[in-house]
């Protein structure tokens, strides 16, 4: 069976994106730094008959993520690393003027660094896979400027460029920044608690994550709206 690691997998569109794959039979390594969540999101899937693993954790911890793929390799290896995981720099979102500065490391390492630093863990194991996919989860924000997402649509926008740059180097392996748009996500309602619109489900937009693993289009930036739309 296939692999996956996933970051940020306890709720939103880390958990969604496990269920998925659970129901097609993949193997999962999960993450989050909430262990009830985790532990709840592993039982849910667990009952699709396949093996996981979910260890709870802060990804920016090496020794965290250096577990994560040594569990990956008990499992068989890494086929798909997702890496979900973000942090917004501050909760609710402020002005580039009151951003504190820890936050913006906040952003950074956990958005970024901790991102390259599990790719750089797990390369061997995705070389050696025949389908070595890493997933980058992007946003909107690392593309345009709307006011309070600096600090987060920066960390996301030098994401996007790093992921830019291994596909480059690991012709491969198959390197997709995805941008889910907006979703009713905990992470959303934390950046802007007082905007109520509604907002599609995570699971509304896995099956544009979906159709590219299985249609395996080059490596690049693509958006789930348009993939949903293409796959109509």
């Amino acid at each position: 069976m296939p692999v996956a690691i996933i970051t940020g997998a306890s709720k939103g569109l880390g958990r969604a994106l496990a269920e998925a794959l659970a129901g097609r039979g993949w193997d999962l390594v999960l993450d989050a730094r909430g262990a009830r969540a985790l532990a709840d999101t592993a039982e849910v899937v667990s009952a699709h008959g396949t093996r996981v693993s979910a260890l709870p954790g802060d990804v920016t911890d090496a020794a965290h993520r250096t577990e994560l793929v040594a569990a990956a390799r008990r499992l068989g290896g890494v086929d798909l690393l997702v890496h979900n995981a973000s942090a917004l720099g501050a909760e609710p979102l402020v002005r580039l003027e009151e951003l504190s500065l820890e936050g913006l490391r906040r952003a950074l390492e956990v958005n970024l660094v901790a991102g390259l630093g599990l790719v750089q863990e797990a390369m061997p194991l995705l070389r050696a896979s025949r389908a070595g996919t890493v997933v980058a989860v992007s946003s909107d924000a690392a593309a345009e400027a709307y006011e309070t997402w600096g600090g987060y649509g920066a960390s996301k926008a030098a994401l996007d460029q790093l992921v830019a740059v291994l596909a480059v180097e690991e012709p491969g392996l198959r390197v997709w920044a995805v941008d889910p748009g907006d979703m009713a996500t905990d992470l959303y309602a934390a950046a802007v608690p007082e905007d109520r619109e509604p907002r599609p489900e995570p699971a509304a937009v896995v099956p544009g994550f979906l159709r590219l693993l299985d249609e395996r289009p080059p490596s690049g930036r693509y958006g789930a709206a348009a993939l949903l739309e293409g796959a109509r």
